[in-house]
């Protein structure tokens, strides 16, 4: 088993990676820097919105990003605000890319 990256950490090395891709991207919610989860909101620039967050497979302890929500920005926005009050640990890192681009797929950030 591998040891899990502190999240402000992982945080701010994605910051870095979206950042040399040329893709925008701000911190709106800050969560607990040693274990708070992540969600990825992606805007489009067109109304609408995808959020990905990270899961454990409960058989295999596998983790993969998933989609979380999509559809109209504000009901994304909507969903990510009732998740926060409930999980004030929770980091939420928004993009703004036309192409929906998040890098979640690329080495380091994939697993």
């Amino acid at each position: 088993m591998t040891a899990r990256l502190a999240a402000g950490l992982w945080v701010s090395a994605y910051l870095t990676r979206l950042r040399l891709a040329d893709i925008p991207a701000y911190v709106t919610a800050k969560g607990d820097a040693e274990a708070g989860a992540v969600v990825v909101k992606v805007a489009l620039l067109d109304g609408t919105a995808r959020a990905f967050e990270r899961r454990s497979d409960i058989l295999s302890g596998a983790r993969a990003w998933i989609l979380l929500a999509e559809g109209e920005e504000r009901e994304v926005d909507a969903l990510l605000a009732r998740t926060r009050a409930r999980d004030p640990d929770l980091w939420v890192i928004e993009l703004e890319d036309r192409q929906g681009r998040t890098l979640l797929d690329q080495d380091g950030l994939s697993d």
